[in-house]
């Protein structure tokens, strides 16, 4: 084993004073793998609240069935229906199933179904990013915003970065930079260390792709 490995867990004394080794490379688990699950368990997405497509969805379904539960309760108190079921009736009664209309209110029906399965089916929140979990009970996430402003920081430490745009997504991170002193692969191998340290030390469940490109600024 290497002494110099500095995920090695150094002995520990038990009660009665004698040394105990910690677990060896063999029986612990890859870098990786540890990185996504952490030791509190797989870290998963955050799910969106969605309360405004179900308030929409509640309002418009509270509506529809208010308004046709007081016309049947009218025309059960012996009052005319309304004019615009009368119309609807009408209209189911003499249309064929192969007209524009009902196609395209088919259609429109079947949109916005299957919005509604996507909206229930995914997570959402795709702007926060899951971190390692160290105990089973307390779940964190970072923002994507939050974790392209520190990687830029940590760019801009750089020598000869003149500027620098990080855009960090769900799976990968891109910087896109401009040098205007030494050579370009320097300033790239210099960069692709300090944000990769940069996103190891985020805490992220999930490892992201690195992306770097520099050019050399405009001469003016």
């Amino acid at each position: 084993m290497n002494d110099d490995d500095p995920t090695r867990r150094l002995p520990t004394l038990d009660k009665s004073g004698s040394a105990t080794a910690g677990p060896s490379d063999a029986e612990r688990p890859p870098r990786e793998e540890r990185e996504e699950s952490g030791v509190g368990g797989r870290a998963r997405r955050f799910w969106a609240a969605r309360r405004v497509p179900a308030a929409l969805v509640a309002l418009v379904v509270l509506g529809a069935a208010g308004l046709l539960l007081y016309d049947v309760a009218a025309v059960r108190a012996d009052r005319p229906a309304m004019a615009w079921r009368k119309r609807l009736a009408e209209e189911l009664a003499t249309r064929h199933l192969d007209d524009v209309w009902v196609l395209a209110g088919a259609a429109v029906a079947v949109a916005l179904g299957l919005w509604l399965l996507l909206l229930a089916l995914t997570p959402g929140l795709r702007a926060v990013l899951p971190m390692r979990r160290s105990t089973p009970d307390v779940r964190s996430g970072l923002d994507r915003a939050a974790a392209a402003l520190v990687l830029r920081d940590r760019a801009m430490e750089v020598p000869g970065v003149q500027s620098v745009r990080v855009a960090v997504g769900r799976r990968k991170a891109k910087a896109r930079a401009v040098s205007h002193f030494r050579e370009l692969d320097e300033v790239r191998g210099d960069l692709d260390t300090a944000l990769g340290d940069g996103l190891r030390q985020l805490g992220l469940a999930r490892r992201l792709a690195l992306s770097v490109r520099v050019r050399r600024s405009a001469k003016r």
